[in-house]
């Protein structure tokens, strides 16, 4: 490449070179803070003259504005800090990535990207505002969704913030977030005609699978996954126990068998795979036979869900018998909480009442009590 020769102005500080296609490139020349600064301002067909080159050179030393390199710096410091934002996006993979073996991964992942991933994968938890969140939960209640449905996609954007701050990536969000409230004392129960009509459905069954599978879930109480994850070497015979693995608490638990519960196993059929109620292929079974839907339909259970529902049944049944205990209860129904059995708790009142109220039936002493009062009153005693 030749030489380029710099070819002085009227202007101070302000030359040019000539280019080889007849071109001309103005620079300008200036010291800042005792360090000598060469910078380009622009070419000639670009509309730049000496006297506009000047007139940047005079801003430059006013300080009305930066030079090219200052602008390189601040445009990478800007790139380097957009680039290390933690943002809720990012801070969900880096979530993901901690916990291969989070429980309700699936359930977390599809919430986010129907519900935060829009308004909140760009933002920080520092930069969320109330109104970010008000205006959520509106677009959520829009949508018809139901208040637990709001909640849950409320506690994944809690729990990442949480994480982010326990974490040290970055600050939480500044406020508590008010959650909708939700009633969870609704549950599910069946009716002995409706009990009766389901029996006789299963029994003309001709899918035993997903037949044993609903029986086997109405018997025992057991999760939807916990019944996909059940293997015939965690059921003992001897002892009566199943062992659930992995359940929704967190650590392994066993649960004793019913004697009900073992006759559907006693009748139902092995297969070669090691799972009691397999999917395609002998794996673990991912989703709910379509017999289950088609029975529940037609046992005239509307809104009735196969598994929660029939999980509901056992569990209300137990409690509305006052031979089970709310802590034997949490015990079968492998709850990590007592709150969490406490929506039986009024099934449980019921049964203690009704149990109270015998004493009316055995004896008469409120009568006479109310005797003994009127004696008192008719001879005068006050």
């Amino acid at each position: 490449m030749p030489r380029q020769f710099r070819n002085n102005t009227r202007h101070n500080g302000v030359y040019f070179v000539e280019l080889a296609n007849g071109d001309q490139t103005f620079f300008v020349r200036y010291k800042k803070d005792r360090k000598l600064i060469e910078e380009r301002a622009g070419r000639k067909n670009q509309g730049w003259t000496a006297a506009k080159a000047n007139r940047l050179r005079t801003e430059r030393l006013a300080g009305k504005s930066g030079s090219n390199v200052e602008k390189r710096a601040r445009e990478k410091e800007q790139k380097e800090s957009i680039e290390n934002r933690w943002t809720f996006l990012k801070i969900f993979d880096e979530y993901l990535a901690s916990r291969p073996d989070l429980k309700g991964r699936a359930n977390d992942v599809r919430r986010f990207n129907s519900y935060l991933e829009k308004d909140f994968a760009h933002k920080t938890p520092e930069e969320v505002t109330h109104f970010d969140i008000e205006r959520l939960k509106r677009g959520l209640a829009k949508k018809k969704l139901k208040p637990a449905t709001v909640r849950h996609a409320l506690e994944v954007l809690r729990r990442l913030s949480n994480f982010a701050t326990k974490h040290n990536l970055c600050s939480g969000i500044r406020f508590v977030i008010e959650m909708p409230k939700v009633n969870n004392l609704m549950t599910e129960n069946l009716t002995p005609e409706e009990y009766n009509r389901l029996e006789n459905l299963l029994d003309e069954e001709k899918d035993i699978q997903a037949a044993n599978l609903l029986r086997f879930a109405l018997f025992t109480g057991m999760r939807r996954g916990e019944l996909f994850k059940l293997k015939w070497k965690d059921i003992n015979y001897n002892t009566k126990i199943i062992l659930i693995r992995d359940p929704k608490s967190g650590l392994d638990e066993t649960i004793p068998i019913n004697e009900i519960a073992l006759s559907v196993l006693d009748k139902h059929p092995k297969t070669e795979s090691e799972f009691v109620f397999p999917g395609l292929g002998g794996n673990q079974r991912k989703t709910t036979p379509r017999p289950l839907r088609r029975v529940i339909k037609k046992a005239g259970l509307n809104n009735f869900r196969p598994f929660h529902g029939l999980r509901h049944a056992y569990a209300s049944t137990l409690a509305s018998s006052g031979k089970v205990d709310l802590y034997k209860l949490q015990k079968l129904l492998t709850h990590k909480s007592p709150l969490m059995t406490q929506r039986y708790a009024h099934l449980s009142n019921d049964a203690l009442m009704e149990a109270s109220n015998v004493i009316s039936d055995l004896t008469k002493s409120h009568q006479n009590i109310t005797d003994l009062d009127e004696l008192k009153i008719g001879k005068g005693e006050s």
